[in-house]
């Protein structure tokens, strides 16, 4: 192996593992079991998980327009919306405080509360 053959292979594993670092970080459990619904820096609704009742909300908008969250076995996701390429209902299940679950059409944000 020559010396440049070397480190590009060094470079490759650092790269490899820093990459799973962040990945194990940002996929880790949420500390909080309190979620909100925002949207347009306005929090619509609030919820402990752990003590949640199932339910499901359909939110509307003026012009048109909706979602509808989830609440089932402690966990929630926004399960149904109009938007045209639904990421929100791809993502599934809210888990980690550091990636929300977003509809950016909507302006619409579920993530878990930071504030105790």
């Amino acid at each position: 192996m020559t010396k440049g053959v070397k480190i590009i292979f060094v470079c490759v594993i650092v790269v490899f593992a820093v990459s799973a670092v962040i990945s194990l970080y940002m996929l880790r459990p949420a500390q909080s079991r309190k979620a909100v619904v925002i949207r347009d820096n306005t929090e619509l609704y609030s919820f402990d998980l752990s003590n949640a009742d199932d339910e499901i909300i359909r939110i509307d908008y003026e012009g048109g327009g909706y979602n509808i969250i989830e609440i089932k076995n402690g966990e929630i996701r926004i399960s149904e919306a109009d938007c045209p390429d639904n990421t929100c209902v791809k993502t599934g299940v809210l888990k980690s405080e550091e990636m929300p679950v977003v509809c950016l059409p909507h302006h619409l944000i579920l993530r878990f509360s930071n504030d105790e």
